[in-house]
């Protein structure tokens, strides 16, 4: 009986020991006073955060109703312009130069180079209201392009000769206040060569609606030689937006092919400028450029 008293003796004192000599939490360690103030429970901040994701809510639903009110577009554009502003200052890291000069509801032409199939996005961001483009008609076809450019109602043209229809809405819209975009070059420039020779059909739109062309000048956009390439492509792009050019001394006149080959000039000499280009000497198309093959609409080449 002895020994068995004895025995448990000694393991109370093992414990006891052994329970002294093991390491004790900073916490166990702490006077009871340093221990409170140290462990004390933090106000809650659940509601802090409701009320800053409200705050940001609301500031971000006042922005979209005021750009929405001040720009004009329609339900459909907005998500589209909201898409474009994303993807050519984070995607494309556009730098814009100048500001467009003409305010609603003054009506303009505006005029740029052409070397990628998104430098209409980079003129969105200095118009900050709608442009409507007149983009060859195959693009159109082109699919989820085509329908995203119907929601932009750009203005289908065909490449073969002058379209009559698309010039008339484009004059149309022109006189009614709205801007509209055309590229002198007729189609994209994936040559060598600074510009392609000009068309007419800018010239004869100004002329005709009698408002100011506005030239811009566009460098370093996507494009890979596909009309789908931009999706897939990380760029650095510059926009150079230059004055309005009046050209109210030659309104009535056309007609004459003269008039519009001197002003085709003159505002392909401006885009020049702005790309610091002083020497170019613009040329004029003889003769309108061939519609696209079949193939190249359905595969998104582009030749």
């Amino acid at each position: 009986m002895r020994n068995v008293i004895v025995g448990r003796q000694a393991c109370i004192h093992r414990a006891g020991l052994q329970t002294a000599l093991a390491p004790q939490s900073p916490r166990e360690l702490l006077p009871e006073v340093d221990r409170r103030a140290m462990f004390i429970d933090p106000p809650p901040v659940r509601p802090l955060a409701a009320a800053a994701l409200l705050a940001a809510l609301a500031a971000l639903c006042l922005w979209t109703w005021r750009t929405h009110r001040r720009m004009g577009y329609k339900p459909l554009q907005f998500p589209l312009y909201v898409y474009n502003l994303v993807m050519t200052r984070v995607r494309w890291r556009a730098r814009l130069e100048g500001a467009l000069p003409i305010d609603p509801p003054g009506g303009a032409v505006i005029v740029c180079n052409h070397r990628s199939p998104v430098d209409p996005a980079f003129i969105a961001l200095a118009a900050r209201r709608q442009v409507h483009w007149m983009v060859a008609r195959e693009y159109c076809q082109v699919p989820v392009i085509g329908w995203g450019l119907r929601v932009l109602e750009v203005i289908p043209t065909s490449r073969g000769g002058i379209d009559t229809a698309a010039t008339r809405a484009a004059v149309r819209y022109a006189q009614q206040g709205e801007l509209v975009g055309m590229f002198p070059e007729g189609r994209l420039n994936t040559t060598s060569e600074f510009m392609l020779p000009g068309r007419l059909g800018a010239a004869m739109v100004a002329l005709r609606a009698k408002v100011p062309v506005i030239p811009c000048y566009v460098e370093g956009g996507p494009f890979e030689g596909t009309v789908y390439s931009f999706f897939w492509l990380s760029a650095r792009a510059r926009l150079v937006v230059g004055r309005p050019l009046d050209f109210s001394a030659y309104h009535g006149r056309e007609g004459e092919r003269e008039v519009l080959e001197h002003v085709t000039r003159r505002l392909m000499r401006e885009i020049a400028r702005l790309a610091g280009r002083e020497d170019y000497e613009p040329q004029i198309a003889a003769k309108p450029w061939k519609s696209l093959p079949q193939e190249a609409m359905v595969t998104g080449e582009v030749p």
